[in-house]
């Protein structure tokens, strides 16, 4: 079988990340796991995986549990430039997981999103809280 590479942007205190590691996981994948909040981001990575996903940073922008409010960003006049050095500089704004594979780069909310860019789907998972992903 053909080698299909899959890199998740990871962390793991993050159920949907979790979830979404398990579902690379049980479709018979081995993936390369980033724990993005220990080895944080460069400009260029970022824009790379934002043009990969056809994003702007906003998109990708996570506001819950984070300092996203206070540095501004939630503001309508804050910049691609502003978010994007605020994701370098506290990685733990950029939301997750975010998946790539040779079919697309996925930010995967909910974590079932991450089945648009696999090439195998598993024969059944369920997530940490119980529900059964339909396949």
């Amino acid at each position: 079988m053909p080698v299909f590479p899959i890199t998740i942007y990871h962390n793991p205190a993050c159920g949907t990340s979790r979830n979404t590691l398990g579902l690379i996981r049980a479709a018979g994948y081995e993936p390369t796991i980033v724990d993005y909040l220990q080895t944080g981001w460069t400009r260029a990575q970022l824009e790379e995986l934002l043009a990969a996903m056809n994003a702007r940073p906003r998109d990708i922008l996570r506001e819950k549990g984070t300092p996203a409010a206070a540095l501004g960003l939630l503001a309508p006049d804050a910049t691609d430039d502003k978010v994007l050095s605020a994701m370098i500089e506290h990685p733990i704004l950029v939301n997750r997981p975010i998946v790539v594979t040779p079919k697309g780069v996925k930010l995967s909310r909910p974590s079932e999103a991450v089945l648009d860019v696999l090439d195998r789907r598993p024969e059944s998972f369920t997530k940490e809280d119980g529900e059964m992903v339909r396949l």
